[in-house]
């Protein structure tokens, strides 16, 4: 006999019904990971940029940028931006972090000092939502970067970076022209 599922609005039968569990305990056993290498603890960290100008001339007294850390700062440098819809903790997942991060891994970061921030407007930086609302300046991908630059020269204190990578609009970010 076939009933309804509400939940994924879809007719079962005990047939579906045995299939959907099935593939659910392999999704379940998948989403875990069989190996992945260790890597440090990442850090946690928000710095505040003062009187930020704003592409459309607007000032804010204060920005709050917030980033995680993976490695050393004595290593060598790298910034990994996320996407539109993203924030820094989507790069600390087994198969990103698990896969890049530890010893002897692409970025070891016992090599490298790993920089991921939250870009303005996503994640714990400073975005609309955090009280001004509407008053909040209108922002585009130029304040983005200006803002990660300043985070990653004032912030941080560095010059250079070893790479800067990312994903979807965090890969369009070019700091390249800014940050030597």
């Amino acid at each position: 006999m076939a009933s309804f599922d509400p939940v994924n609005r879809c007719v079962m039968n005990r047939k579906s019904g045995k299939l959907a569990a099935t593939i659910g305990a392999i999704m379940i056993s998948n989403a875990i990971p069989a190996v992945s290498a260790d890597y440090p603890v990442p850090g946690n960290g928000v710095w505040t940029a003062r009187n930020f100008q704003f592409h459309t001339g607007e000032v804010l007294p204060q920005v709050a940028l917030a980033y995680k850390t993976v490695g050393v700062p004595t290593g060598e440098p790298v910034l990994i931006l996320h996407g539109t819809a993203g924030a820094s903790g989507n790069f600390l997942s087994p198969g990103f972090a698990g896969e890049l991060f530890g010893e002897g891994q692409p970025l070891d970061a016992k090599k490298y000092f790993i920089i991921i921030p939250d870009a303005l407007g996503a994640g714990q930086s400073a975005k609309p939502s955090h009280g001004l609302r509407a008053k909040f300046p209108r922002y585009n991908y130029e304040d983005m970067v200006l803002a990660q630059y300043r985070l990653v020269t004032e912030g941080l204190g560095l010059k250079h970076l070893r790479l800067v990578m990312g994903n979807s609009m965090g890969a369009h970010m070019d700091m390249g022209r800014q940050i030597p």
